[in-house]
């Protein structure tokens, strides 16, 4: 396990704060019972940031084409038919994830493709889990075309909480499955809009891991053909 870019800064701050506070409480209380329960609240919070900014280092071998890679630990809350009418103007599948402060919150790609569009826009601070967040909420919008002509959607969303989103992908470029896509500080969700006929491989409520769980199938082109000449 390694620390993410995104917050050895905020690690290092923490660290010589906590050190700084520990040290003048024991030093003025040193056999004090506050003196210990600062220490242990100092412990328990260090180590849900070093939990929070982990970077997993999992990787997949090739580029699994067709298949749709968790973009980030967390939780399925919503797997819904929806119209979305920003990119698309038709009818999706939306699979999101709600990452809590207790999951790594690095952001992969879900697809092997290129960027064929990226946009950030600014917004509200609903709580992530709500549905109103996914449009209402400052966000980042990736579209990735796939080799197999797919276009996927997935959006970095900013909780209540989060007030940062760092995208590293670029309009243009390729990229491949499980490539580093971004990062969303504090509580936040992602979102990933399908092509309707997509073979959805996760059920609300699951607890998926990026780079390791696989969100769905994407319809290859003899699916397709078999539906139109039937």
């Amino acid at each position: 396990m390694f620390i993410h870019k995104e917050g050895r800064k905020t690690l290092l701050i923490t660290t010589i704060i906590a050190a700084l506070l520990n040290g003048l409480i024991f030093y003025f209380f040193p056999e004090n019972v506050f003196s210990f329960i600062v220490l242990f609240i100092s412990i328990v919070v260090f180590a849900l940031m070093i939990n929070f900014f982990k970077k997993p280092s999992r990787v997949y071998e090739g580029d699994l084409l067709n298949y749709v890679n968790a973009p980030t630990d967390g939780k399925v809350v919503v797997i819904e038919k929806v119209f979305e009418k920003r990119f698309f103007n038709e009818e999706r599948i939306q699979v999101s994830i709600f990452m809590s402060f207790f999951n790594a919150h690095a952001n992969w790609m879900p697809v092997t493709g290129q960027v064929v569009h990226y946009s950030h826009e600014k917004g509200n601070f609903h709580a992530a889990y709500l549905p109103k967040s996914s449009h209402e909420n400052e966000r980042s919008n990736i579209v990735i075309e796939t080799p197999d002509g797919h276009r996927v959607l997935t959006r970095q969303i900013a909780g209540a909480i989060a007030r940062r989103i760092v995208t590293y992908v670029k309009e243009g470029e390729s990229y491949h499955i499980g490539d580093r896509l971004g990062f969303i500080k504090l509580g936040s969700r992602m979102d990933v809009f399908l092509p309707l006929d997509s073979d959805i491989l996760v059920q609300i409520g699951d607890e998926v891991r990026a780079n390791e769980t696989l969100l769905a199938r994407l319809p290859q082109k003899s699916d397709e053909h078999e539906k139109t000449d039937s």
